[in-house]
């Protein structure tokens, strides 16, 4: 039972994360449309069949559609067909057509912005570290540390999520070399301990021969050189609450930072297929995305799964940003080509063009989803 229970939470956190976010990247258009007098014919939550009309006054129409995937908005004249309506998209000039369309992109930003000056405002998660192995006869055994607990604060300095690539427990030991340091430790059974270590010196913490690192030994001795790789950060629950103003700066630069580190491992997506389109994607569908999320929920709790959808909203952003039809970039691209070409790109050339990247677009998720499920929607 609890097994059903976890993939139907699974499944309705993801529905209801990547629903919104597209929503909001929906309204990003919807209200951009508006705000520039191009007319709204239906702004849709959901996709159809359609449930139901939440309001039919005025001249938007607002719906309730069955698949919960998102939503859509329906402008007048966007599909390219002539009209007489001095509103519609198809007349608009080219820089309020560019507006709406990037208007989706700047909404999802925002919102990836958004979450992330909420959590460092108000509720930071505290980061410390697992400890995977301790070496025997090592500081950190004869403290009592054992396999499996957590270090959460070395001197009762604790350091939280937006400062893990930084500031971290493992740079505060490695700064201590031959210091007596208080540790607080949350067991593996989830009770809390204070213990006292005594970290080697920088001497003790050469190799064996004397030629090497001083970090080959580890002054505390629990064989940890990264704590993001390989080894999950904890996550006690106490969070750290910071000014508005310095939150503020964080969020700007975690939306910049996620934003290109999801445009680097695209590049790293092109360069895997074209040297290996048989090896399984740095990237994850629908099926790996749903079970991240769910485990980050389980594992780690609501904060935390805010800031995966900051991560998520960052991505849609880049990916519509795109110059690939029919996402938003490559709608832009289309409307400048066609504003340099004239009458040389007809309808049907556009909209087989659109069609052409929507089936290129169905095959890659299709492609990505495969992989998915041979590795059990696990994270790569």
């Amino acid at each position: 039972m609890s097994g059903l229970l976890d993939t139907v939470v699974t499944v309705l956190l993801f529905f209801f994360i990547l629903g919104s976010l597209v929503v909001l990247h929906e309204l990003g258009h919807f209200v951009t449309a508006r705000l520039v007098g191009v007319r709204v014919l239906e702004f849709g939550i959901g996709f159809p069949p359609r449930a139901k009309v939440l309001r039919a006054s005025g001249e938007t129409l607002y719906t309730l559609n069955w698949l919960p995937i998102g939503g859509f908005v329906k402008l007048e004249g966007e599909d390219g067909d002539d009209t007489d309506d001095p509103r519609s998209f198809a007349n608009a000039s080219l820089p309020t057509r560019l507006l709406i369309l990037v208007a989706g992109v700047a909404m999802n930003l925002v919102t990836s912005f958004l979450i992330f000056l909420l959590i460092a405002w108000l509720a930071a998660p505290v980061v410390g570290i697992r400890v995977p192995v301790v070496e025997p006869g090592s500081p950190a055994e004869v403290a009592g540390l054992r396999a499996g607990d957590a270090i959460v604060s070395v001197d009762g300095q604790r350091h939280d999520l937006f400062t893990l690539a930084g500031a971290n427990v493992l740079n505060d030991l490695r700064n201590r070399p031959g210091e007596t340091v208080t540790l607080e430790v949350e067991r593996a059974d989830g009770r809390t301990d204070t213990l006292t270590a005594t970290l080697r010196t920088a001497e003790e913490s050469r190799d064996p021969d004397g030629d090497g690192p001083l970090e080959a030994k580890g002054a505390l001795g629990i064989r940890v050189s990264d704590p993001e790789a390989g080894f999950p950060p904890h996550f006690p629950g106490e969070a750290i609450q910071r000014d508005l103003p310095s939150a503020v700066g964080i969020a700007a630069e975690e939306t910049i930072r996620w934003f290109g580190l999801i445009l680097g491992g695209l590049g790293q997506l092109v360069g895997n297929f074209v040297s290996d389109p048989t090896a399984a994607p740095p990237v994850q569908g629908p099926i790996g995305i749903a079970t991240s999320i769910g485990q980050v929920f389980r594992d780690f709790g609501p904060v935390m799964t805010l800031y995966v959808a900051g991560i998520l909203s960052a991505n849609l952003a880049l990916v519509n940003a795109l110059p690939f039809p029919p996402l938003d970039g490559g709608r832009m691209l289309v409307i400048v080509l066609k504003r340099i070409f004239g009458t040389r790109i007809s309808l049907q050339a556009e909209r087989l063009t659109y069609f052409v990247g929507f089936a290129f677009l169905m095959a890659f998720l299709l492609w990505v989803t495969v992989f998915d499920v041979i590795r059990g929607g696990s994270p790569t």
